[in-house]
Formats: C-alpha cells, sequence, structure tokens
C-alpha cells in the first residue's frame, strides 16, 4: 500500500534535502504541556519553601503563643530575645532552649511590653535585620499563590486558543495525500475487471500526455465513477490509476466531509478541489460518495440539509464557472442508483465504469496475483479453484489464499496443500467449523436433514452438481450441502427457479419421511424458498397472474417512501399473490417428497455414510448415488 505521507492541510513539499524535516518542523514536534508545567511549578514552589523554611531557623525550634511567650518572659524564665520584623526568638535559661513566637510587624517589642506590664529595662533583648531564609520563608507563600494562579490562568487560554484553532481547521479537507510517483499499485497489481482496466487507461494516458488530447480539440474527463459491489476492486482500481499516472492523489471518504457544524462539509469540498488545483495534473478520489452524492429533495431537512449543500458545492467544483482543468475525479459506490442525476450528467462524471464480480479468467487472474508470495504445492488445480469460487469477489479471493497459508502455518507445514484452500473457501462463506456436542438423535436429523438437500438436487435436471456434504456445525448452520455453480450464469429460467425451490424444501421433506417430525433447522430454507416464490410471482413475471410487476416501485424503495405511502396493490390482488406463492411453494414441496420417497434407500445410504464420516465431496456422493 502507498504511503501516506502528509495530511492535506499542509503543503505537499515540507521536508528538506535528503528528506530531513527542518528545525521549525522538529520545534513544532516539542508539544508545550502547560498542564505538566503546572504540576512542575507547584513542585518547585514547594521546594522553594522548604528551602526557605531551613535557612529560616524554624525548622528546630517550637512556636508559642504571643501570650505564652510574654508570660515566661514576665516569669523571668527567658534568657535573651531576638526580635525581627514580625518574630520573636526566645532563649530559654535552664534547657537553654530554643523557640519563636510571632508578633505583628508594625508594632514594636517594647509597645507590646508596656501593654503587658513588662518593664523593657528588666528584659534582655536585642533588635536584628531579617535573614535571607527568613525573608524567602515570608514572602512564599504569596510567590506561590501568584504563581499557580497565573500558571492556571496561561493553562486556560492555551486550552481557549486550542477550541480557536479547531474551529476555525473544520473547513479544512481531511483528505490524505499520497506523494507523487510513490504509488506502489500499478495495473499489473489488478486483475479480474478488464474492462474497467481499460477505461482508466484512457484516464492515465490523459494526464500523462494532455497536449494530444488539446491537439485534437478533447477535454480531460472532469470525473470517472467506479460502480460494483462491495470486494470487487474499485478502491484498488483508483489507487493504480493513481501509481500509472505519477501524479499527486487525494483520497477522501465521502462520510469525512460531514461534521455536525452546519456549512464544513461544502467549505472541506472547497479546500480540496483549491489544493488539488495547486498541483495539478492530479487526481482527487472520494470513496463511498453515496454518503454525500444521494438524490436531492428526500432529505428531511429539505434543501438546506447539510449533505445536499456538501453534495451542492461539488457540483459548482466539478463543472461551474471555474475551470477545473487537469483534475481528474474518481469516486467509488456501491449504490450507483441512488445517486443525483446532476452527479452523473455528463460534464461532471464523464465515465461511469462498471466493476462487475470476476468471471472464471478473471478469477484465475486474481489468484494468480495473490498466489505470488506465498509457497503452494506445485499440484494445486488453479482451474478447478477458479471454478470452485463462482460468485467469489477479490477480496473473498484474497481472503481465502490468507487463511489457506494461516492454516498451513497453525500445522508447522512448510507448504500450502489443495485441501487448504477448500477448507478457507468454506470458512470464508460459512465460517469456522465449531466443536458442538450433539445428540445422536441430533446428527441423524442433521445428517438426514442434508442428505435430502443432496439427492433432490441429484434428481432433478439442470441444476449444478453438489460439491460437499457436511453435518459439522458451521456459523449458525448445524450442517451444509455446498451446490456452487459451474458456470457465470447471468439469467435463471423459470423451471430452473422451481427446481432450486424443490431443493431447499428437501431438507424438510426429508425430516417428516423418516421421522415424521418437523424441525427448526429448515426455518432459513424455508425463508429463501419462500422469498424466491415471491420473487417469481411479483418481480419476475413468472406465473399465471401475468408479467406484471407488484412489487414496491424503485425509487420507494430507495428512498423509503414505501413507509409512508399508500401500496398500489389492491387487497383482492394481494390476496391473489399470496394463493399463487403458496401454489408454487406446495408442488415444488410435494416434488420434493416424491423424489425421496422414490430414493429412500440411496438417501439411508449417504446418510449412514455421512454420519461416519461427517464431511462427504462430490465424487463419493455421485458414486453412492449411483
Amino acid at each position: 500500500m502507498a504511503k501516506v505521507s502528509h495530511k492535506l492541510a499542509i503543503p505537499p513539499k515540507v521536508n528538506g534535502k535528503n528528506g530531513k524535516k527542518p528545525l521549525h518542523g522538529f520545534m513544532l514536534q516539542m508539544n508545550f504541556n502547560i498542564q505538566n508545567l503546572i504540576w512542575w511549578g507547584v513542585v518547585a514552589l514547594m521546594v522553594f519553601s522548604l528551602v526557605g523554611l531551613w535557612f529560616s531557623g524554624d525548622r528546630a525550634a517550637k512556636e508559642v503563643q504571643l501570650s505564652q511567650a510574654l508570660a515566661d518572659i514576665k516569669s523571668g524564665k527567658v534568657d535573651k530575645v531576638e526580635v525581627y520584623a514580625d518574630r520573636l526568638q526566645l532563649t530559654y535559661k535552664d534547657q537553654a532552649e530554643v523557640a519563636f513566637s510571632r508578633k505583628e510587624s508594625t508594632v514594636s517589642f517594647t509597645e507590646i511590653l508596656d501593654r503587658s506590664g513588662i518593664e523593657p529595662e528588666s528584659v534582655k533583648y536585642e533588635i536584628k535585620d531579617q535573614t535571607l531564609g527568613q525573608i524567602l520563608g515570608a514572602a512564599l507563600p504569596s510567590i506561590i499563590g501568584t504563581g499557580f494562579v497565573m500558571l492556571v490562568l496561561l493553562y486556560m487560554f492555551k486550552q481557549a486558543r486550542g477550541a480557536q484553532d479547531n474551529i476555525f481547521s473544520f473547513g479544512q479537507s481531511r483528505a490524505k495525500l499520497f506523494d507523487k510517483g510513490k504509488q506502489s499499485v500499478k495495473f499489473t497489481d489488478v486483475a479480474g475487471v478488464d474492462e474497467a482496466k481499460k477505461e482508466l487507461e484512457e484516464i492515465v494516458d490523459f494526464l500523462k500526455n494532455p497536449a494530444k488530447y488539446r491537439v485534437m480539440g478533447a477535454r480531460t474527463p472532469k470525473g470517472v465513477l467506479l460502480v460494483g459491489p462491495s470486494g470487487v476492486g474499485k478502491t484498488l482500481l483508483a489507487r493504480s490509476v493513481a501509481g500509472e499516472a505519477s501524479v499527486p492523489f487525494y483520497s477522501m471518504a465521502g462520510s469525512e466531509f460531514m461534521e455536525m457544524l452546519v456549512g464544513v462539509g461544502s467549505a472541506r469540498v472547497r479546500d480540496l478541489f483549491a489544493t488539488a488545483k495547486k498541483t495539478a495534473p492530479s487526481i482527487i478520489f472520494i470513496d463511498e460518495i453515496d454518503a454525500i452524492g444521494r438524490q436531492r429533495g428526500y432529505g428531511i431537512m429539505g434543501g438546506h440539509d447539510e449533505r445536499e449543500q456538501t453534495l451542492n458545492q461539488i457540483l459548482v467544483e466539478m463543472d461551474g464557472f471555474t475551470p477545473n482543468d487537469n483534475v481528474v475525479v474518481l469516486a467509488a459506490t456501491n449504490r450507483g442508483d441512488l445517486l443525483d442525476p446532476a452527479l452523473l450528467r455528463p460534464g461532471r462524471f464523464d465515465r461511469r465504469v462498471m466493476v462487475d464480480m470476476p468471471d472464471i479468467e478473471g478469477r484465475k487472474a486474481i489468484l494468480a496475483i495473490y498466489a505470488r508470495n506465498k509457497p503452494f504445492v506445485k499440484d494445486v488445480n488453479w482451474d478447478a479453484v477458479a471454478k470452485r469460487t463462482v460468485g467469489f469477489s477479490g477480496a473473498d479471493l484474497e481472503n481465502m489464499l490468507n487463511e489457506a497459508a494461516i492454516g498451513a502455518a497453525r500445522e508447522s507445514r512448510k507448504e500450502i496443500l489443495a485441501k487448504d484452500i477448500e477448507e478457507s473457501a468454506t470458512k470464508v462463506k460459512l465460517g469456522p467449523q465449531k466443536k458442538r456436542i450433539q445428540s445422536d438423535l441430533d446428527r441423524k436429523m442433521t445428517a438426514y436433514h442434508e442428505t435430502g438437500h443432496a439427492v433432490v438436487n441429484w434428481a432433478q435436471d439442470g441444476l449444478d452438481p453438489v460439491h460437499r456434504i457436511s453435518i459439522v456445525s458451521r456459523g449458525m448452520s448445524l450442517g451444509h450441502t455446498l451446490v456452487p455453480p459451474t458456470a457465470d450464469r447471468v439469467h435463471e429460467t423459470k423451471s430452473r427457479l422451481l427446481s432450486q425451490i424443490a431443493m431447499m424444501l428437501g431438507g424438510r421433506a426429508a425430516e417428516e419421511l423418516i421421522f415424521d417430525e418437523f424441525t427448526t433447522g429448515a426455518s432459513s430454507d424455508i425463508d429463501k424458498a419462500t422469498e424466491v416464490a415471491r420473487q417469481m410471482v411479483m418481480e419476475y413475471g413468472m406465473s399465471e397472474l401475468g408479467p406484471i410487476n407488484y412489487g414496491p416501485r424503485q425509487d420507494m424503495v430507495e428512498w423509503g417512501k414505501a413507509l409512508y405511502e399508500p401500496t398500489q396493490i389492491s387487497p383482492e390482488m394481494q390476496s391473489k399473490i399470496d394463493v399463487e406463492v403458496k401454489r408454487i411453494i406446495d408442488e415444488a414441496y410435494k416434488k420434493a417428497q416424491g423424489i425421496l420417497k422414490k430414493r429412500r434407500k440411496q438417501m439411508d445410504k449417504v446418510a449412514i455414510k455421512l454420519l461416519e464420516v461427517e464431511n462427504m465431496d462430490g465424487d463419493e456422493f455421485e458414486q453412492l448415488m449411483r
């Protein structure tokens, strides 16, 4: 993956020669923490206070009240008195004990003696100046208090200034800048999407050789929209375009434009495009653009919605009065049908590239890329793996090979075997194995349930062969019957859909035939069969009700209008739809029951074998059935 070097708010060239950072960049990294300074300041003031106490001489002397000190002087217990500004130091006659007392600094010692009825001539006292330690001891409390308040105010000021800076930085783009020429992903690292690569190769040529197209009067395409399901390589394609074109690449997710404050999204759009124009030719990549590009007018807040304001700014930046030469916008989404028509028109997104699931040749190429640095055994049949993984996206294939490598490393092997790939493919689709403690009756019910699926599938023409049967628990299921497609089909026929419904209900039919009982294990099968039957009636026109679409309109589904708009289907027609769906399900269930009754011996043979081995591949199942 290309290394992210800077945030967008920082100019592209911040490094000095040889990649070293300049001095001011180093100084910026030294974070001046006021909070820590407060604590260190308090510690320092406490140390100074202790030092002042040490030099003042109060560390060993005890303090007595002024009234007690005057009583001791009057009784003749005190040998001499040393008078300081606000302090009396007493030296007693008997034990030569030293004590101190405090007085008001504005009142003289003789005045205190007069008030107490003591003759000043009878007392041996000496007036002295304060020592440095005593001055520090007297002044430190004030210094500590004043210094602490100043540090707290300084800390509050810094916090307020930081909050102000954050407020003003809301409008700055959060896009990541990938440095020119440092993208490691090339077109050779992308496979399975040849048509999309061909479209994007022209974009790369536009960015590399714009003069050649300007001579012919052609302009650079302003936008390319990548549409397809998740995991097929839309983001990888965008990174490969940046790697091939060797231009600055700004990457940002659609949700990153949105913020709590109104107007932030449009400000970030302006900042993003302004920065990209300064470094043109450049590429802006907006991932999951449907987060901000949905059709306007359906929001709860109407035209003043923050998302709509952000979209409006994107529309202006891509095709407004300001020229946008040599800045290509790449965007990716899983839901291209949700985007606003103004965003999709020529002049903004000139090209709409469909990125679909890879076909068998594409899966072979993807497997070859991800198997480069992994030690697979030489006898791995990659053609069989490609056929086995119909419906897998590029991300699924990468994850499958990674799980296979993890499994081999877990067993401390030096090579990855074909069985590791098979296990990882099942794990990617169904989840890891679970060691659940089951009773013999539960295992027998699961075995016959899965065998029912397999036998009904085998007995019908036009369906794909069974690949694997298992009664090992994975995910939420207690067992599974894998029937992966053997070819990349585009169309489904009515006869195939009816056969698939019968196969889905084969597990329930086997439970009734063998145990004369129903279990909850068929709930998922019933749900899927009912969904297919309802789609046949309401959307595909494959019923006696005729080729009419009775389902909700597409725009009602997209924008949630079906929640508050009345349905256009009358109650009488809804009743007919329910009857037709039930008829399809009932006929398919009777068909499954008839197949299992006719092939009861074969089903028993497969179920008994499955109880012994727990996992059965398609070849072994075929031998038992024949």
